[in-house]
């Protein structure tokens, strides 16, 4: 009885163990014999590779393999391996009954019996098709980031781990910040940051930042590996896995330093803008007012003379010349502010800035105290320029004045004379090429950006009330941008003033044109005798040769017969070719010749046919002799 309780027992734990893996349908569970054939097939092996017990019991298990697994012998050799090493473990691409392939993990372990004899083998394979494709889109997806990521190269994209340092990166930091791959990766991103923000601790505020916040977004100056600096845009994010644990940053970094550049200097022109707006309206503002002015004056000072014919003895003559005076003031008052507004009349001539300063040099002297050191530096080669020389004289004497009183106390005080070549947008306001400098320094109070930039506004003035109009640089201001210059103030509190006045050099007077001056000829071609005389006049006054013609027709003749350097001609003239169609003949055949073209109508109010007037050098009639050394500047 005790013998069938046993075998009865015995019995349900074998059909238990049946039953468990016959149940198993995720699993192809199986045995093979030592030679390989089916000796045991369950509900999952039936599932995934499509055969019925009876059709598979007694087959070679090769016949689950591929082709070309077979072909090579891998059947063969993974038992032999589960043999030799205990277990064969693999995956790999398995055939189902209808053909078809799936990805298999496979495990086969060896099976014994008590006295070691080989029983057969035990295999477990696993359809894995659906995680195989998971992995490889996964690691498709991956791919793609990652060429996406080492194609950007305006970016750069880099990983840190949680104590922020550097675990990958991209061909983009690679090309910011100059460091490779093998360099930089295992430093930390502090390397990356000034000293002064390192000191600051800017770089553990910012991980904190991200940390806390998810997110942290700046722009500052970083060090590049060969230690310049760029202005960069940096966002860092923190990424966190799916349990809410920090396991590093994202990292993108842009170079911005063009861009600042740009905006830097778009504000800069934007400004320049602004105060050139101002003072051109405060500038016609003032010439309004001081033209009335001037006919008020000239009726008080008209009746002031009735007065005095006709007084008798009942008028005070103490009181006349009172009135007499305050008229002279009030003259003076206009024509400074009349000055500003570049509305004064001018005298301009070819003079050397050098000449005038020295001339005037013991005027200068006596008007500094003997606390201040007085010095010149002109430069012996300066070139000559087209100026008012009283005027000029006026203005230099101005501006020792507004030093002079900037040093109370003593200091120094320098005139300096030079040649400039300037290029485009060096100097607002002026087109690029030769230019004469001069320059008043001291080691004054100075001024603060918002004195410097209203300095030349008539009436604005720093000093006690009484001590002075306000209009001493305005009336500078004024009267050099009137003669085709510019005025350039560099101040800083306690640190002095420069103020630097650049004035176009006068062609035929400097270097290659100074050796030509006097062998150069120009055509002026004008049908007004009386412009033709003045032209003339000026032309000659700057060292040219002239000859000149009254129509197109006549200078068409003189320039096959003369060797021109430089045609100037009215645009607008009798008897069929205008100076336009002459400027186009002569580029055409006479190309060296420089070409300068004149009318009393405005540049916009012109239209000839198809030709741009833009191309040619033009000056506006009435015109000064500076405005035609501006235009023998640009002729071409």
């Amino acid at each position: 009885m005790t013998n069938r309780i046993a075998a009865k027992k015995k019995l349900t734990e074998e059909q238990r163990f049946q039953y468990l893996i016959s149940g198993i349908s995720d699993y192809a569970i199986y045995m093979l014999d030592p030679d390989g054939h089916v000796s045991s097939w369950n509900t999952g092996a039936q599932r995934f590779k499509g055969y019925q017990a009876p059709e598979i019991l007694g087959e070679h298990f090769s016949r689950f393999y591929t082709p070309e697994d077979r072909a090579t012998n891998l059947p063969e050799r993974a038992l032999a391996t589960a043999l030799v090493e205990g277990k064969y473990e693999a995956e790999g691409w398995r055939m189902r009954q209808d053909g078809t392939r799936f990805w298999a993990s496979v495990v086969i372990d060896p099976i014994y019996d008590e006295q070691g004899t080989l029983l057969g083998y035990a295999k477990i394979t696993r359809d894995i098709t659906d995680k195989r494709q998971a992995e490889q889109a996964l690691r498709a997806s991956e791919e793609r980031f990652r060429l996406l990521v080492q194609g950007v190269t305006d970016y750069a994209i880099y990983m840190l781990s949680p104590e922020g340092t550097v675990t990958n990166w991209n061909v983009g930091a690679e090309r910011i910040k100059g460091y490779s791959y093998d360099e930089i990766v295992g430093q930390h991103f502090s390397t990356f940051y000034t000293e002064e923000d390192r000191l600051g601790g800017l770089p553990a505020r910012a991980l904190a930042t991200a940390a806390r916040d998810g997110r942290y977004e700046s722009e500052g100056w970083r060090l590049r590996k060969e230690g310049t600096r760029f202005w960069a845009h940096v966002v860092i994010d923190a990424i966190r896995d799916d349990m809410g644990e920090l396991i590093g940053f994202a990292k993108i970094t842009r170079d911005l330093t063009e861009k600042k550049k740009a905006d830097a200097a778009l504000a800069e022109a934007n400004l320049a803008l602004f105060q050139a707006q101002k003072m051109e309206s405060i500038g016609q503002l003032t010439g309004g007012i001081a033209h009335d002015f001037n006919n008020l004056l000239s009726v008080l000072a008209s009746g002031l003379e009735v007065l005095s014919l006709g007084r008798g003895g009942n008028v005070d003559a103490k009181t006349l010349d009172s009135m007499r005076r305050a008229i002279d003031r009030g003259a003076t008052l206009t024509q400074q502010l009349l000055a500003f507004a570049r509305q004064q009349p001018l005298q301009p001539e070819t003079r050397s800035v050098n000449r005038l300063i020295s001339g005037f040099e013991s005027v200068l002297r006596r008007a500094v105290n003997a606390l201040i050191d007085f010095h010149m530096r002109l430069d012996p080669q300066v070139r000559n320029t087209v100026i008012d020389s009283a005027r000029f004289e006026s203005a230099i004497l101005n501006l020792v004045v507004n030093a002079r009183d900037a040093m109370p106390d003593g200091g120094s005080l320098q005139i300096e004379s030079a040649n400039v070549d300037l290029a485009e947008q060096e100097v607002r306001g002026l087109a690029p090429g030769p230019y004469v400098r001069v320059t008043v320094t001291d080691t004054g109070t100075g001024m603060s950006p918002e004195t410097a930039a209203r300095a030349f506004e008539p009436f604005y003035t720093t000093k006690e009330v009484g001590k002075g109009t306000g209009l001493g640089l305005s009336q500078v201001y004024g009267f050099i941008k009137q003669s085709g210059g510019e005025v350039v103030i560099g101040s800083a509190p306690g640190e002095g003033t420069t103020i630097s006045i650049f004035l176009p050099a006068a062609p035929g007077h400097d270097g290659e044109d100074a050796r030509k001056g006097s062998s150069e000829l120009v055509l002026i071609v004008e049908d007004e005798p009386d412009l033709m005389d003045v032209a003339s006049a000026l032309f000659i006054s700057m060292g040219y040769e002239v000859v000149t013609a009254s129509d197109a027709n006549e200078a068409l003749s003189l320039l096959g017969g003369r060797a021109v350097d430089i045609l100037f001609s009215d645009i607008i003239m009798p008897h069929g070719m205008n100076g336009v169609e002459l400027a186009n003949h002569t580029r055409e055949h006479y190309p060296e010749v420089k070409i300068i073209l004149a009318s009393g109508y405005p540049l916009p109010a012109l239209v000839l046919g198809d030709t741009n007037l833009e191309d040619f050098a033009f000056v506006n009639k009435p015109y000064r002799l500076s405005d035609l050394a501006r235009a023998l500047r640009t002729a071409v």
